[in-house]
């Protein structure tokens, strides 16, 4: 496993990181400190550990929101995967195209199944 140096609201910490998977964690760590930063700057909280508590449950919450409807436009394009499918990143497609594949695969065994 490799050894990653972070940074997080100015303090330095050194991450294990599986292989092939520093993008994500560096974008996990953006997102940490970026709103770690946001509740240190807006309140008068100045203590680490309750401004990182705030901001766990405020990425927590976002993570448990339900996520708005599609537009119409990407429910009916046939390729989900297209340019048309907004603000999907690289990494993000490629995710998609892998989840497709591993549904497609097991719906195809539960049909033959059937």
């Amino acid at each position: 496993m490799k050894q990653l140096e972070v940074q997080i609201m100015g303090q330095n910490y050194m991450l294990g990181c599986p292989e092939n998977s520093e993008a994500r964690l560096r974008e996990a760590v953006e997102t940490v400190d970026s709103a770690m930063c946001k509740i240190r700057d807006a309140a008068k909280v100045k203590a680490r550990d309750r401004i990182a508590v705030l901001a766990a449950l405020n990425l927590a919450y976002q993570l448990l929101e339900p996520a708005p409807p599609m537009p119409e436009r990407v429910l009916q394009n046939p390729d989900p995967l297209s340019d048309a499918a907004d603000g999907v990143s690289g990494a993000s497609r490629a995710q998609l195209q892998s989840l497709l594949q591993k549904l497609d695969a097991a719906l195809a065994s539960q049909n033959l199944a059937a």
